[in-house]
């Protein structure tokens, strides 16, 4: 007897030792969680939203520090980087307690040529969010008004 799995609605034999490795390949408690990296750090999300002016930036990392940001911009790419290091000792009668740890992320966007003033981009980080503020250029600013489509 072969094990069934259902997939895409329809039933297909597997191995019965693949099913296995698949299920040890996995998170345990996280398996539908897109928001880790290949070594298994979380990568904070972002909302980009776009109004007539400019294009806003929002990217979750609460618990950082204004000072634990490094954006930068190379050619037409934006890059965040954030980086923080905590390290805490408690020496008690006889036993010594040492617990460390060390978050780090790192998020880049391509921006498009001639849309974005490179110049005038500016960041402010509060209350665990930081938000980056990319204004559109003048010829962009005109050629963003929608144009209608007509359904035929």
């Amino acid at each position: 007897m072969s094990i069934l799995k259902k997939n895409n609605d329809s039933l297909l034999p597997i191995n019965p030792r693949a099913l296995f490795d698949d299920f040890f390949s996995r998170e345990l408690f996280n398996w539908g969680n897109h928001n880790f990296s290949s070594t298994l750090s979380t990568v904070p999300s972002a909302n980009i939203k776009e109004n007539p002016e400019n294009f806003e930036v929002e990217v979750a990392a609460p618990g950082m520090e204004k000072k634990d940001f490094q954006i930068t911009l190379e050619g037409n790419l934006l890059t965040i980087t954030s980086s923080r290091k905590n390290e805490t000792e408690e020496n008690k009668d006889n036993y010594t307690r040492r617990e460390f740890s060390y978050q780090s992320f790192q998020r880049s966007f391509e921006l498009a040529k001639d849309v974005v003033d490179e110049e005038h981009i500016q960041a402010k980080y509060d209350q665990g969010v930081l938000k980056i503020s990319i204004p559109k250029t003048e010829k962009a600013k005109q050629q963003s008004s929608p144009r209608m489509i007509e359904i035929q």
